[in-house]
């Protein structure tokens, strides 16, 4: 399969001005964590200006010894008007880097577009929480989010990752299933040689290197991401099949494009009929630009449309 590489006019120029703004950004995965957790935060500060206007409270899901989860902080976003039901979104950055804080205008602009409360967990992070710590995190919040009525789960990047093990674990402990979920150019496996890692191993922006990295401090154990709560792509066939319905978006520039790929092919392979949005252009983490690219507020708009339908459901 050939990709498309061509970046969005919209997207070179915005990533003119970053370079006047910023300068070189190292490859903050060659930093010590916290040093690349705190630069990560720096530069997404850019991305959280002129936000649109809601509620925003905190509060906090209690550790449960059973899960194996800590006291998680929740940032809640709810937007004028907002309907009933929960949308609990998952931030990215690797397992290792960013907050609610670093993806609010995102959260916001899709609590928005959804006319539901955004709820964003502020689980603890890898390399020195690693696998499956920020997982349970995440769980213990879907459960607690479960009880708020209809429930749509999201997430981007890494957090699509938790998303979809939080549900197939949840499958297992025989739960309820969410109405739907949406997951953004999630990483679903640990398999460096995809089609997309090979067409864009050096980028532009996320690079081969850098997920090896990640996945290194969040996973360490090369056996343990066979484990289809780690890599849900290793998942079987019966549980994928039962998951909700999902809206797959995926940037066409991006080395994990070729897992949201897999999961499609997956889940139509097993007769499901997915939603499957591959954005032209664009480089993995677009959507938090919202602020500048329209491709991001498109996106957004065409997957809060999704969940506020996914939580209509009978």
């Amino acid at each position: 399969m050939t990709f498309p590489d061509n970046l969005s006019p919209e997207l070179l120029a915005l990533i003119a001005r970053m370079d006047a703004e910023f300068g070189a950004v190292p490859d903050l995965t060659l930093l010590p964590a916290t040093e690349g957790r705190a630069r990560t935060a720096e530069v997404n500060r850019r991305w959280n200006r002129d936000m649109p206007d809601m509620a925003v409270a905190e509060t906090h899901v209690p550790a449960d010894a059973g899960l194996g989860s800590a006291a998680t902080r929740l940032r809640v976003l709810t937007p004028a008007g907002a309907g009933a039901g929960t949308l609990l979104f998952v931030h990215g950055g690797g397992f290792a880097f960013c907050s609610p804080e670093t993806h609010e205008r995102c959260g916001r602009v899709l609590a928005r577009a959804a006319g539901l409360p955004v709820w964003m967990p502020d689980y603890r992070l890898a390399p020195e929480h690693p696998f499956p710590a920020g997982l349970m995190d995440v769980i213990a919040c879907l459960r607690a989010a479960s009880e708020q009525g209809p429930l749509v789960v999201a997430g981007d990047s890494a957090g699509a990752n938790l998303v979809l093990a939080a549900m197939l674990h949840e499958q297992v402990a025989g739960r309820p299933r969410p109405a739907g979920a949406l997951l953004f150019y999630g990483v679903y496996d640990a398999d460096f040689e995809t089609a997309s890692y090979r067409r864009f191993d050096a980028g532009p922006g996320l690079t081969r290197g850098k997920m090896r990295r990640y996945w290194d401090w969040y996973c360490a154990d090369a056996g343990r991401r066979r484990d289809p709560l780690a890599a849900p792509l290793q998942a079987a066939d019966a549980a994928l099949a039962a998951l909700p319905p999902l809206h797959l978006m995926a940037a066409g520039i991006d080395p994990l494009l070729s897992d949201t790929l897999a999961l499609a092919d997956r889940l139509q392979r097993l007769g499901r009929t997915e939603t499957v949005e591959v954005v032209p252009g664009v480089t993995h983490g677009f959507l938090q630009m919202t602020l500048d690219l329209p491709a991001a507020r498109g996106a957004l708009a065409t997957a809060g449309a999704a969940a506020a339908a996914m939580v209509r459901q009978p």
